[in-house]
């Protein structure tokens, strides 16, 4: 990889990582259903403008059922568990959390299109099992029963962004990744956008919650998107899967820059087990680079 290309993985890492530290913020303030439909329509919106600007021609419509397929699994759900998650869970630890997508990805893929699940894959699911247990704790009372709810709803959306990673695997080969950056958003606003008006908030918010909606959409949803499709078209899908291993990294130094959240043994512990897991599993793959299974599905 060069330099250039480096920077721009690093960069693609921060903003992925940032998207935790914006969604704490914002979804105690606006309610998670709300924040996620600015985000993703706000996404869509500026994806939309970049396209007609670039002279990009939009094709989406030939897919539309599949491309709300892809919407729900890989943005309306996941996105609007996570922020429910956040509510009650540090930023770091809901973006380290998050980085167990490639482990369910190999089990989805196991189940759906009986791709082989090694003992190297078995072993890093087991791994990660650990990593979780130990980032989180047995605590049995309240506080800890509360935990594991939120917990357990940033595991489920790594679930749906392996379903995600499976079925577009399946449905949008040879389609352009703008295409499905685009119809993905709009699709996944459309299906929000009833659930969210249920919800809207009766007071306006703060310029700091303002501010993370717009962050959140434009730069952690549109403008990363940009980067990873040009290290995608750059060094290939195989390398810009490291991309995995890094957003967690931000996501628990930016939670602990702005946010004040204490990195603790544990987390780093936890952090470090679950990349491992990470690693094991997604070691077939970079033997395959045909294969892109694991990235084409997006960290929140």
């Amino acid at each position: 990889m060069k330099v250039r290309d480096i920077i721009m993985l690093l960069i693609l890492a921060a903003l992925w990582g940032g998207s935790f530290l914006f969604m704490r913020i914002g979804a105690p303030v606006l309610g998670p259903l709300v924040l996620i439909e600015l985000r993703v329509l706000f996404a869509a919106i500026t994806l939309v403008i970049f396209a007609l600007v670039t002279r990009h021609r939009i094709r989406i419509l030939h897919k539309w059922w599949q491309y709300f397929v892809l919407g729900a699994t890989n943005a309306a759900i996941p996105f609007t568990l996570i922020s429910y998650a956040e509510l009650r869970l540090d930023a770091g630890l809901a973006a380290t959390l998050n980085a167990t997508t490639p482990m369910f990805t190999a089990i989805v893929a196991w189940l759906w299109t009986k791709e082989p699940f090694t003992l190297k894959k078995f072993s890093g699911v087991v791994m990660g099992i650990v990593g979780v247990g130990i980032l989180v704790g047995w605590d049995s009372g309240a506080r800890g029963s509360q935990l594991w709810i939120s917990v357990s709803f940033s595991l489920l959306a790594a679930v749906f962004y392996g379903i995600a990673g499976v079925f577009s695997s399946k449905h949008f080969k040879g389609e352009k990744p703008m295409d499905m950056a685009i119809g993905q958003q709009l699709a996944a606003s459309l299906l929000l956008i009833p659930f969210s008006l249920a919800v809207l908030p009766h007071t306006m918010p703060s310029k700091i919650v303002i501010f993370s909606v717009l962050g959140l959409a434009i730069l952690c949803t549109a403008v990363a998107y940009l980067f990873y499709f040009a290290l995608i078209h750059s060094v290939g899908p195989v390398k810009t899967l490291t991309v995995t291993f890094l957003v967690p990294v931000f996501g628990v130094i930016w939670g602990g820059l702005f946010l004040g959240e204490a990195i603790t043994i544990r987390l780093i512990i936890g952090l470090l087990i679950i990349l491992a897991s990470v690693a094991l599993v997604a070691n077939v793959r970079l033997k395959k680079p045909q294969s892109n299974r694991s990235i084409s599905s997006k960290i929140s």
